[in-house]
């Protein structure tokens, strides 16, 4: 039996994988989030955002680590012999342990929770909203956090969806360089 083979080395080899990736000090507080795949049952998945790693663990599953403050959004579709049974999208940002963070499932030590779908048309509604974003050249991870607040907050409301706009984004990039 080779050392590659027994699990010890195989759990050695997965959380030096998880660690700090080059260029980044060894203290520097990661989140991993889980994501999975199995054929025409369950897929979670990212739509957005740029993971500094990702850790593949098996055939089936991954793990993606970000550093802090960055903006990601997850999708978990779950289906049975009948068709879905379930979308759900979350857009959170990454933080650090002295962060106010929400407990999400698969999402290690958490995020901030900046907004979260449930349902075949919420979902749709927030993926229009991401195409158009990425229409207008902008990237979703780039986007305010204050939008994706907004958009949580009217798609429980029950109103109109707003449009992320240049003009919003260049307010949201000028309001980051001041002190």
């Amino acid at each position: 039996m080779t050392a590659s083979a027994s699990p010890a080395a195989a759990a050695v080899a997965a959380t030096a994988a998880l660690a700090a990736p080059i260029g980044q000090p060894a203290s520097a507080p990661m989140t991993r989030v889980a994501l999975a795949y199995i054929d025409q049952r369950f897929d979670l998945y990212l739509r957005f955002g740029e993971p500094a790693r990702i850790v593949r663990l098996d055939r089936w599953r991954r793990c993606a680590v970000f550093l802090p403050n960055a903006v990601l959004c997850r999708i978990r579709w779950q289906a049975n012999d009948y068709g879905t049974i379930r979308w759900q999208l979350m857009v959170m940002q990454a933080c650090t342990p002295l962060d106010a963070a929400q407990r999400i499932p698969g999402v290690q030590p958490g995020a901030r929770l900046l907004l979260h779908a449930e349902g075949d048309g919420q979902v749709r509604a927030v993926l229009e909203r991401i195409d158009a974003i990425e229409a207008r050249g902008i990237a979703p991870t780039d986007a305010s956090p204050a939008y994706w607040r907004t958009l949580a907050n009217r798609l429980a409301a029950r109103l109109p969806l707003p449009d992320y706009t240049t003009e919003r984004h260049a307010a949201w990039l000028a309001g980051r360089v001041l002190p």
